[in-house]
């Protein structure tokens, strides 16, 4: 069966992109219905975002100034293309005063995500694995410090239900800290068994900033028992994305 017509997504528009063709198509857009059903499910508020944010809404989730070779800037524009949902999502109560008792706060959003890859290069640069266009559905959440931990484990939890609803092999490793960004506090990756690779490969990132992100966007909460205004805490992780679920659900 043809599912995914590499040449003329290179005629099109280039490198790193394709066009998914009959039940290839229907296979992705499927799996992408089934995470978002499954983590409303869950308790997952559905929010449908922009795909374009400005450069404060990244600075806010700390992609800028760090990050900005690996990302599509709109021309002439203070637009840059989102990489993930998290960019518009986390940003969503920035320069917010929450109310503790509204807490925790839990949204999915679906996006196509948009990534220049910058210095990538190797296997994955080619098929269906790392593209400057793909499709994911995240998971983010506001938490308070408290529960931080907890909520952070949960949202694993949801992302590990999903890979094991479609009988994929699967595992989660935590990361040592020279493996992840200055501003996560912890994060597990979830990696799903790839034949053609013979090893796992990442399918979702889950992370606690705690309240890096919400000092760069401003997202406080206002406590129950009437202290001062605090900063909450932020979570996310991918739930699943499209084409690497596609990759493993046809190799597996």
């Amino acid at each position: 069966l043809e599912l995914l017509d590499f040449a003329r997504g290179v005629k099109v528009a280039g490198p790193r992109f394709t066009f998914l063709k009959g039940l290839g198509a229907r296979l992705e857009r499927s799996l992408l219905n089934f995470f978002l059903d499954s983590n409303i499910q869950a308790g997952y508020k559905e929010l449908m975002a922009p795909y374009m944010a400005n450069s404060k809404s990244f600075y806010g989730t700390g992609n800028l100034p760090k990050f900005g070779d690996q990302m599509f800037k709109v021309q002439d524009t203070d637009y840059y293309l989102i990489p993930t949902a998290e960019v518009p999502v986390t940003n969503y109560h920035s320069d917010e005063i929450l109310d503790e008792s509204t807490l925790p706060l839990r949204y999915c959003c679906f996006t196509p995500c948009f990534r220049s890859e910058a210095g990538a290069a190797g296997r994955d640069t080619r098929g269906y694995i790392r593209m400057h266009q793909f499709h994911k559905v995240e998971l983010v959440k506001f938490v308070p410090p408290a529960l931080s931990g907890a909520e952070h484990e949960s949202l694993v939890a949801q992302a590990e239900s999903l890979l094991r609803a479609l009988k994929l092999p699967y595992r989660t490793v935590i990361c040592c800290t020279g493996d992840m960004g200055a501003n996560q506090a912890k994060q597990y990756d979830i990696e799903v068994w790839m034949p053609s690779y013979s090893r796992y490969v990442e399918a979702s990132s889950c992370s606690n900033y705690t309240d890096y992100q919400a000092r760069r966007a401003g997202i406080r909460y206002r406590p129950e028992n009437g202290g001062k205004n605090e900063y909450l805490h932020t979570i996310n992780g991918s739930a699943l994305p499209g084409a690497r679920l596609v990759s493993a659900v046809l190799e597996n």
